[in-house]
Parts: structure tokens; sequence; C-alpha cells
């Protein structure tokens, strides 16, 4: 469990991805839904970290020791938003219940061609991003996606939706290239979407309290929005059981502008406060957490000497949107 993120494999690789999609289409979801069933089974008694870290979490956010049964509902609706997944990135969004806060705001937004950073996280559904399609057809939404690290659901898009697929931006790449592609789409009003919660060794972070610990979390993304000064959204897709989620649209800047002096204390504080709104969701549909490792656990997130101090995080690197180097060169 002490193991970097980055270092667990994927939740099934693409065989096995790709068999869940063949049932889905050809069984319908109602038949695939039984597949949760041996999924959850598979992960309770063979992936041993993820189970213990569903455990620890679990422990925090319920305020009591976790059931067997806890743990294996938290599982199963991990299981439950990747089935979904097949259909929502196929445009099948008649399949789904999906209620929706605050999109009118946000709708204000791209009716006048503004470009928007869309903060999510690896609680409930980032797909469920998918629904603006329905109320704007034309709307392109960027994905920020570390492609080499998420190879199988990378593939799998490519299969289900090419074009999709295509309006990925490849986190691997270098840094000024990530930045330069984000600021290209955000200057035709794009949304770009991108996870905010984890970080990766060597990143600049700041611990935060987060259900009752202190996490680290990257100041990247919050560097690049400061960089760019453009709208920030949060956005939570919360699995409510059965076809059921809500799209949650929080707005949460108008656009940062923070002298250099002052960049280290400013972006802790947004890192501060997004991190309360995150923990308001996640008490909200604690079983909606997908981060099966240690969250807290300092080395897994990022070494003491990348710990964000006053005066730092203008050089942070942007972590969860893949971007590896020091914004002031894109400066």
């Amino acid at each position: 469990m002490s193991a970097h993120w980055k270092q667990r494999p994927e939740g099934g690789g693409y065989f096995a991805l790709w068999i869940i999609r063949s049932i889905a289409r050809h069984g319908g979801r109602a038949v695939a839904r039984l597949c949760l069933y041996p999924i959850t089974l598979y992960f309770l008694i063979v992936r041993g970290p993820e189970r213990r870290a569903s455990r620890a979490y679990l422990s925090r956010v319920l305020d009591r020791a976790p059931t067997l049964w806890d743990v294996a509902r938290h599982i199963h609706t991990f299981a439950a938003t990747i089935l979904d997944r097949v259909f929502l990135l196929s445009g099948q969004l008649s399949r789904f219940d999906i209620a929706t806060v605050g999109l009118p705001a946000l709708a204000a937004r791209v009716d006048r061609g503004e470009g928007v950073l869309i903060f999510g996280s690896h609680h409930g559904s980032f797909d469920a991003l998918r629904v603006l399609s329905l109320t704007r057809p034309a709307l392109r939404v960027r994905i920020v996606l570390d492609i080499a690290h998420n190879q199988a659901i990378t593939r799998l898009l490519d299969a289900l939706n090419p074009q999709l697929a295509r309006d990925v931006i490849d986190a691997g790449q270098d840094g000024v290239s990530i930045v330069l592609a984000i600021q290209e789409a955000l200057a035709r009003g794009e949304l770009v979407a991108l996870l905010v919660d984890r970080a990766e060794p060597g990143d600049t972070v700041v611990r935060v309290p987060f259900l009752g610990k202190a996490a680290a979390l990257p100041t990247g993304p919050w560097s690049l929005a400061a960089t760019l000064k453009v709208p920030i959204v949060l956005a939570f897709g919360l699995y409510r059981g059965g076809n059921r989620y809500e799209l949650v649209f929080e707005e949460f800047s108008e656009g940062l502008d923070i002298p250099r002096r002052q960049r280290g204390e400013r972006l802790a504080a947004l890192v501060r406060d997004y991190a309360a709104r995150l923990q308001h969701h996640v008490r909200r549909a604690p079983y909606n957490w997908f981060n099966f490792y240690d969250f807290w656990q300092g080395d897994d997130a990022a070494d003491d000497s990348s710990l964000a101090r006053p005066g730092e995080a203008a050089g942070a690197d942007l972590a969860a949107a893949g971007q590896r180097r020091d914004l002031r060169r894109a400066g």
C-alpha cells in the first residue's frame, strides 16, 4: 500500500475491458452488470493493496470500522462506473438519468465563447461530463490524460469514439507542449478538463486537511490556472446507483491573478479550499472514492523536498494535468 499509485497496474487490462465492452454491446447493460459481481469478488480476493486502501479510506469517511460488505460495495461502485464508461463514451446517454446542478452558469460561459478549466477528481465518474453534448452538441471537451499510463482505457476510447480519442491532450508530453495545447483550446472557447487530486513523485505539493489528516495535493493545476487566467469550474460526477448520476458544477474562480511574491501562499490557500469542496462531496457519496491507494501517506504523493513552501509554488509541476516542467518556461 506504500507503493505510489502509478506503480499499481490498471484495474483490468485491455483484454478484460474489451470483454466487458463486448458483453455490454451484445448483451445490454443489464446483462453486463451481472459481471460486476465476479469482478468485485476478484478485487476482494486477489487485489490486496486496493482492498486494504479501501478499508483505510472507509474508516475515515464512515467514522467507524468498515465491514467487508462496505469494502465490497466500494469496489462494486467503482466497477459499475467503469462499465457505464462504455455507454457514456459511446454517446448512449439516454440510458442514464443524469441530474445536473450548476449547469446554467457553465452554459452561459460556453455561449459567450469563454474557455474554461474544468477541475475534477477520482471521485465518481468524470465521463458523466458527456452530458454536456446533449445541450451543446458542437462543444468540445478536451480531456488531459496520460496516455502511457492509461493504455487500456485509451485503446478502448479509440474503439468506442475516435473523435473523443482525438480530443485527448496527452499529459505525457513535455510541460511546455501541454500548456500550449491547453492554452490554444481555451482560446477557441473549449472546455479543458483534468483531474487534480493526485500528485506524482517529485511534484510540488501542499499538505492540506482532508478527512481528518493532512493529504498532499498538487499545486501544479492551480499554477496553470494562474498563468492562463481563465475561469475554473469544479465538476463532480456522482454515481447514485442503478442508472442514476448527479453531475455537479461549482464555480470556483473567475480567473486567478496572483502576484509572483504571493504565489506560494495563494496557491496553498486555493488547494485548501479545493480540498474542502472535495471532502464535502466525498462525504455526500462516500463509495464514489476511486483512489485505491494510501491517499494520506507522504511518500505516495511526493518527497518532502518537493513540499510547497512560500515563494516556491511558482515553479510547481503540473502534476494532475501531467505537466512536469516549471511553468515559468511557458510564461
